[in-house]
């Protein structure tokens, strides 16, 4: 796995890549912020269930002002620590080793909000609508704020959850990324 884009570009990182963790290929990495932009410059990034940390680490490398990484599993955990340490940023990070909902309450519970939340849970567990539930329960995406969901292609989210709306939905072999935002 590799850094594609911005100021770390070329950089190798680690990988982990287990029955309930693969990590986000570079060919939907490079998709998913080719879609994103420029919005991705000065945004505050939570990458939720972040596995070796390839998207938020994207993130940081294309502009990203303030990353956070959240996963539950110690092996992905030491993985991640593993590359933030290796290319120099572990301390412009935030690394929350807990459950996603836990992690979600404790940064509610910090004033925290974010203009961008990548979900990518273990697919055979189904609960990324439920994480961004707990997400705009907590209010943790901004106003203007994207969530974006990494699913198995076979899988179909819905075109609405709750005051989300799906605004574009792409898919890359077996895998797909659906993009909401809040409805107007």
């Amino acid at each position: 796995m590799r850094i594609i884009a911005g100021d770390l570009k070329g950089r190798k990182l680690e990988s982990i890549n287990t029955d309930n963790i693969r990590p986000t290929s570079d060919k939907v990495r490079e998709a998913l912020f080719s879609i994103l932009g420029n919005k991705v410059i000065d945004s505050r990034f939570l990458d939720l269930f972040a596995g070796s940390g390839g998207v938020g680490i994207e993130a940081y490398s294309r502009g990203a002002r303030d990353v956070v990484f959240v996963d539950a599993s110690i092996d992905s955990i030491k993985v991640l620590k593993k590359n933030l340490e290796k290319i120099n940023i572990i301390n412009e990070t935030k690394v929350i080793h807990s459950d996603y909902s836990v992690a979600i309450e404790r940064l509610s519970n910090q004033g925290r909000e974010f203009d961008i939340i990548f979900i990518d849970p273990p697919y055979k567990m189904g609960i990324a609508l439920e994480a961004a539930g707990k997400i705009l329960e907590r209010k943790l995406l901004a106003e203007d704020g994207i969530i974006i969901i990494e699913h198995d292609s076979k899988d179909i989210m819905p075109e609405t959850t709750g005051v989300l709306v799906k605004f574009k939905e792409k898919k890359y072999g077996n895998n797909s990324l659906s993009l909401y935002c809040i409805k107007n």
